[in-house]
């Protein structure tokens, strides 16, 4: 079985990026959480973090071999832990990450099923059996250093309560580097943090995805969150 592999990350496309390793392509798939963070990296060596498991038809005539990535060994353990929910198979758990392991993990733990039943996939009923089989399995994820803490709970709550109202002060403020002397964020975790002031302007993660997706294959240089909204709504004269 496959652990980990290294390679020319080559595409990304919807729901699967393609690794270069050598002579061959691998198809991997990944949930939205970790195509945002690697999406801007075509071109570059990157490693990802492996499962697998036979995807197979009604039918029973045709098994087809899946591997599916991720950053870190601790994304790939919360994705199995997520997978033990009864009636969430592996589809429905890539799915639904479509927020940072340490975000989700935050809501198990406070039992927010508000917050869960907003993941991709998941209603009302799977949220709460979320965190009847979860809550007391998650706290060393929700102990995930601050990087990992793009999208909270808190955020997300902030986000439906909008209903499409936007408010261009707050998203962009809380992402602004309070400190100079900072290292500057990785591009990974720039697209995150533009994608999580997209959805507090008001944006639904689709369209907050699509717009996303317009700036990195338009070519468009961007540095920072503020740079990457004024681009993103310059069509509009937004700022």
């Amino acid at each position: 079985m496959i652990t980990k592999m290294t390679g020319l990350l080559t595409r990304v496309l919807d729901d699967e990026v393609r690794l270069q390793v050598g002579p061959l392509e691998y198809q991997v798939l990944v949930p939205e959480a970790v195509r945002r963070q690697i999406q801007r990296r075509v071109g570059q060596e990157i490693t990802l973090h492996i499962t697998e498991y036979i995807e197979g038809n009604s039918a029973g005539s045709k098994f087809v071999p899946r591997r599916i990535g991720f950053n870190s060994e601790l994304e790939l353990e919360f994705f199995e832990l997520f997978c033990t929910v009864e009636k969430i198979g592996v589809k429905k758990a890539l799915k639904a990450i479509a927020h940072s392991v340490k975000a989700i993990a935050d809501a198990i733990s406070r039992q927010d099923t508000k917050w869960l039943s907003l993941l991709p996939g998941i209603g009302a009923t799977t949220a709460e059996q979320i965190v009847t089989t979860l809550k007391r399995k998650v706290t060393k994820f929700t102990m995930l250093p601050a990087a990992d803490d793009a999208a909270t709970p808190a955020t997300a709550e902030e986000t439906s309560s909008k209903k499409g109202k936007p408010s261009h002060k707050k998203p962009v403020a809380t992402e602004e580097p309070a400190d100079p002397a900072v290292a500057p964020e990785s591009p990974g975790q720039i697209i995150e943090d533009v994608y999580l002031a997209l959805m507090g302007l008001g944006l639904n993660p689709m369209e907050a995805r699509s717009r996303l997706d317009r700036l990195v294959t338009g070519g468009q240089r961007f540095t920072t969150v503020a740079e990457a909204l004024a681009l993103i709504f310059a069509n509009k004269g937004s700022s």
